[in-house]
């Protein structure tokens, strides 16, 4: 790694101007810059690029895996788990997920167990969008002041979008992409990294008590008759630190 690189770079030339200074009383102030670097760097930690980097990973079971589905369809009408492979889909017509609910269709995993109002959360997963979907929420985070979710991604014609705006990957048809979301609650700040690269920082929309969700969630207009996302390797991790662990496309540097 380049700050180990550094330090040694640093000591090296710390001993050439300690012996040059028997020679030149003029090399006292860069020597002593010197020091201050090198006491700076001993005092951090460098971390790689990995969005989980700096995290815990929380241990989850099925029982932490509630699907929502259409209230009058049979489970295996709507979800499959074969293979370590999560399959969900849904139809534009179909029934809420319970009686009188006003909401769009939806098959999705709503992760129990491990709601949150503070701290920092991670979510990992890795999602596969048959050609086709569109106009769905393939993945959530529940919870906010002014509305239901503080970020929902949405599949519209082969781009993933934080709701219908912001661009977050593009061409994402028929591929798996690994998908991690940060939740920094107290910073009221949700990063979104898809294959190991930062794609979208925003504001999470005040506090609450939020939840991870994942699967096929119709948006509320331009739905395609037929919605399917497929989901492997969901884990949920956390991390103690309140900056979040390493939590950037070019590593991070925390206080330890």
């Amino acid at each position: 790694m380049w700050p180990l690189q550094l330090l040694r770079m640093v000591v090296v030339k710390q001993r050439r101007i300690e012996m040059k200074m028997k020679r030149s009383p003029y090399c006292f102030c860069c020597s002593f810059a010197l020091l201050l670097l090198v006491s700076f760097l001993k005092d951090r930690h460098f971390c790689s690029a990995d969005p989980t980097d700096g995290f815990t990973e929380v241990p989850l079971t099925e029982d932490n895996f509630v699907i929502q589905k259409p209230y009058d369809k049979p489970l295996n009408d709507r979800y499959s788990y074969k293979n370590g492979i999560r399959r969900l889909w849904v139809y534009e017509n179909d029934k809420p997920f319970k009686v009188g609910s006003p909401t769009r269709p939806r098959t999705e995993i709503r992760i129990k167990g491990h709601d949150y109002s503070s701290g920092v959360w991670q979510f990992e997963g890795q999602v596969h969008v048959p050609e086709g979907t569109s106009g769905v929420t393939v993945m959530q985070v529940f919870g906010a002041v002014k509305k239901a979710t503080a970020l929902q991604l949405r599949v519209y014609n082969g781009d993933l979008k934080s709701y219908k705006s912001n661009s977050v990957a593009t061409d994402i048809y028929n591929k798996w992409l690994r998908v991690n979301v940060i939740h920094k609650v107290g910073k009221g700040e949700i990063t979104v990294f898809i294959n190991g690269q930062q794609k979208l920082v925003v504001n999470d929309d005040g506090p609450a008590e939020h939840y991870f969700k994942c699967g096929v969630y119709a948006a509320p207009d331009g739905s395609s008759n037929y919605m399917e996302s497929r989901w492997k390797n969901i884990k949920l991790y956390k991390s103690d630190n309140k900056l979040g662990g390493c939590n950037n496309n070019h590593g991070t540097w925390l206080v330890q």
